[in-house]
């Protein structure tokens, strides 16, 4: 009987390989570097997706939060949202309203909240997951219509907002065409982030009645979108979104990686760096959905973003970018985010005709600006 160890080297490394749990390989480090590399490692087809629907709820910054409704406490009433990165159940592509709605009250698979990282502040995992899913769906229409002229609509948020592909030229080079699909879809993905922090301050609501103002520009929003974006876009350039099961499990892995390589903490010292800002970022004596128990916000809408900076905390600035041209070509020239009036446009400024991203700063200041008129004093009730 010939010993494993006497095969042929090539054999023996092989098995070796194929006995290493798969775990493993997830801790090839993942390309969070500010300007990401845009090759295909995989090249795989991607499958015929529902839209994503709604939103995953998130969270108000804090920790511990009390709530009222209608101006009345409710007692006895606790939001628990920190969590930690190797306790954050397993992702689910949320192409369900009820999965929304159940994940609100606590069930389904996925455990949402507030997270601090010594690279990258405090993230919201809600956010990363909505943006990963909204650039799958976004990759596979763009792949299904490659090259062709077509638009999409979305549900409404105080404006029509739709997806314009334009014709352009598919480079002959599959990797090529395939990493356009998936960096267009990434930059929009993200164009409909930032218009849903505009669309919240300006007073949209997901739910008749209950006030979102509380999350709008939240420090930690976008920046968590932006990582959404990006880990989306490495997850299908490794060819991991040629069907839902294969990505949904792909999903569960490269988050917690994302959050242990940007240097996750554990709950406990979550808990305390949001203490720390207690009075200068958030007041605990207000409840949620009040507008002012979040008094730093963040009302930058680029793509290319540092983390809201932290007093006393230098290290947490990594930034994160998307790239604008892929292989010669300009991905703002294939598709983008059109928003047009609606009745509920009229609770924004004065609107002419159609907005775009080119609209989102100048909205985004103007809120800054009546923020900064109307803001009370910490901790007045």
């Amino acid at each position: 009987m010939s010993p494993l160890w006497r095969c042929r080297p090539s054999l023996f490394i092989a098995i070796t390989l194929s006995l290493i749990p798969s775990a493993w390989a997830v801790n090839t480090p993942l390309d969070l570097a500010t300007q990401p590399e845009q090759k295909v490692s995989t090249l795989s087809k991607l499958p015929s997706l529902q839209k994503p629907e709604g939103l995953r709820p998130c969270c108000a910054f804090g920790h511990d939060l009390r709530a009222e409704l209608k101006g009345v406490p409710v007692p006895f009433y606790r939001l628990d949202n920190i969590v930690e990165s190797h306790q954050l159940g397993t992702h689910r592509y949320n192409d369900s309203v009820m999965r929304g709605l159940t994940s609100m009250v606590g069930g389904g698979s996925e455990k949402n909240g507030i997270i601090y990282t010594t690279q990258s502040g405090f993230i919201d995992t809600a956010h990363v997951r909505d943006s990963m899913d909204m650039t799958y769906w976004i990759a596979s229409q763009l792949l299904q219509h490659q090259g062709s002229a077509f638009r999409v609509s979305l549900s409404h948020e105080l404006a029509r907002r739709d997806i314009v592909i334009r014709s352009y030229q598919v480079p002959s080079d599959p990797q090529q065409a395939f990493s356009v699909v998936v960096w267009t879809a990434a930059r929009v993905a993200f164009d409909l982030a930032a218009w849903h922090e505009i669309a919240q301050w300006y007073g949209f609501e997901s739910v008749p009645g209950f006030s979102e103002g509380v999350s709008a520009f939240s420090p930690e929003d976008l920046y968590s979108n932006l990582l959404g974006v990006r880990l989306a876009a490495s997850l299908l350039l490794q060819g991991q979104g040629s069907e839902i099961k294969r990505y949904n499990s792909r999903a569960t892995e490269i988050i917690t990686q994302a959050l242990d390589q940007l240097g996750a903490v554990p709950k406990h010292v979550t808990a305390q760096h949001l203490d720390r800002l207690d009075g200068q970022w958030w007041d605990s004596q207000r409840r949620v959905p009040n507008k002012w128990l979040v008094h730093h916000r963040n009302y930058l809408t680029s793509n290319a973003r540092q983390p809201s900076a932290i007093p006393g905390e230098p290290d947490a600035n990594h930034a994160l970018a998307l790239p604008e041209q892929v292989a010669g070509i300009t991905l703002d020239d294939v598709a983008a985010l059109e928003l047009l009036p609606i009745k509920a446009s009229k609770q924004l400024p004065t609107v002419s005709g159609k907005l775009t991203r080119e609209d989102f700063q100048r909205l985004a200041e103007q809120a800054e600006a009546e923020d900064a008129q109307q803001r009370p004093a910490l901790n007045a009730e």
